[in-house]
């Protein structure tokens, strides 16, 4: 095997993804712009899409986002989907599959959502959170792509739904997926815990590349203990900072997501910059730049800077204009007073931040806890600053605080 390709929906899927295959010693990287390749041949490349919320046109998104990887070598290929299946999911796996089987006219994608680590699984063909039904938890009530029902049948119409094998043999379970792949282009599979994902992955890579995998970071890390490189290298568990403030930016309207940046005010007491803006002073240019003069330091900068988009919203301003705002914002302050990392929870706000910069890749390194990867940017600005993500659903009340104590911040 020389390169896999990964396409992912948002920007925080597409690292913590791809980081389950950077710990198991494959160079990585999140291309942000073509051609931006700085990979040897044996290595992993992902694309993001930014396809969740957009309906049928993540189709023929995701679709060009497979032919530019198949183009860069890559002769496996897996698709990052939400663990809570919300946004365009249907479209997407609809999008690699038309691309990818332009070269594999046999290809059929096999589904599974599962992230046991996350408390994430999928019982009887129905995916559940927390031990609930997807819409009747955070997934449900998602101001941008909720979901309405778990039902995989549902989410993924026209799909074949095959259960985990009785014996636990994966050869009967590759047995099982290629009949289904015949039947229907689009085959889900249970998985309650880490086993049933390791005995998917070995089904998975029996079958060969007519199987597309699409799911989370949990199936990855399962595929990663498979797909082994020819030559690895160590992953770096221990973030590099740099001796500037780490600053953190949190989109994400996830309920998780904002408790975890209040518990993280609360054990770093005052000694920290909040900036906060709320929806009215993003309404417009002139209320947004009055709020930035009156907001923005220009005396020195405390070792901690925490930039939160508001949590309601203000009709007529979109989510990626409101993450665009305080990209900017951000970016001003780190002109003032560069950073030594920046560690961004939400989607839409990671794709902000290094479009504002002009980054053509992530280079990812490894994970300072699951779900919560680092790495570097390449290119741009900001070309070489340690970078975190996480994605705005993932965590326990504790995980921001772990993040920044890991980052060498109090």
């Amino acid at each position: 095997m020389s390169r896999i390709g990964v396409v992912a929906d948002d920007l925080t899927g597409a690292t913590d993804t791809s980081v389950q295959f950077a710990r198991r010693g494959w160079p990585t990287l999140l291309r942000l712009r073509p051609g931006a390749d700085r990979l040897p041949a044996d290595a992993v490349l992902a694309e993001c899409t930014d396809a969740r919320a957009l309906g049928d046109a993540a189709a023929p998104a995701t679709a060009a986002a497979v032919t530019r990887l198949h183009g860069s070598g890559a002769d496996r290929l897996y698709v990052k989907v939400d663990s809570t299946m919300r946004g365009s999911v249907a479209a997407q796996v609809r999008g690699a599959l038309e691309s990818w089987s332009a070269v594999r006219p046999a290809a059929f994608a096999v589904v599974c959502p599962a992230y046991p680590a996350m408390d994430r699984v999928v019982a009887a063909g129905v995916a559940l959170a927390g031990g609930r039904l997807l819409e009747e938890g955070p997934a449900g009530r998602d101001p941008v792509t909720p979901v309405a029902t778990s039902r995989l049948a549902d989410l993924l119409p026209g799909s074949l739904h095959v259960p985990q094998p009785a014996g636990g043999d994966p050869a009967v379970l590759a047995a099982t997926l290629t009949a289904a792949g015949r039947a229907a282009r689009v085959v889900t599979v249970d998985a309650r815990d880490d086993a049933d994902l390791a005995r998917l992955a070995d089904a998975v890579d029996r079958v060969g590349p007519d199987a597309v995998p699409a799911g989370s970071a949990g199936l990855a890390a399962a595929l990663a203990d498979r797909w082994r490189p020819a030559t690895a290298i160590d992953p770096v568990d221990a973030p590099p900072s740099g001796e500037g403030p780490l600053l953190v930016l949190v989109t994400s309207l996830h309920r998780t997501a904002r408790e975890q940046e209040a518990r993280l005010r609360e054990a770093c007491g005052g000694d920290l910059l909040h900036l906060t803006p709320a929806a009215a002073d993003l309404a417009d240019e002139a209320a947004w730049a009055a709020w930035v003069e009156r907001a923005v330091p220009t005396g020195p900068v405390p070792g901690l800077v925490v930039v939160t988009a508001p949590e309601e919203r203000t009709p007529g301003v979109r989510a990626d204009a409101v993450a665009a705002a305080l990209a900017g914002l951000v970016a001003r302050l780190h002109a003032h007073r560069p950073f030594g990392r920046v560690l961004v929870t939400g989607g839409d706000g990671a794709r902000a931040l290094v479009d504002r910069w002009g980054c053509t890749g992530i280079e990812v390194l490894g994970a300072v806890t699951e779900g919560v990867p680092h790495g570097r940017l390449v290119g741009g600005d900001a070309d070489g600053l340690p970078v975190t993500t996480k994605a705005g659903g993932f965590g326990d009340a504790d995980t921001l605080v772990r993040a920044v104590v890991s980052a060498g911040r109090p």
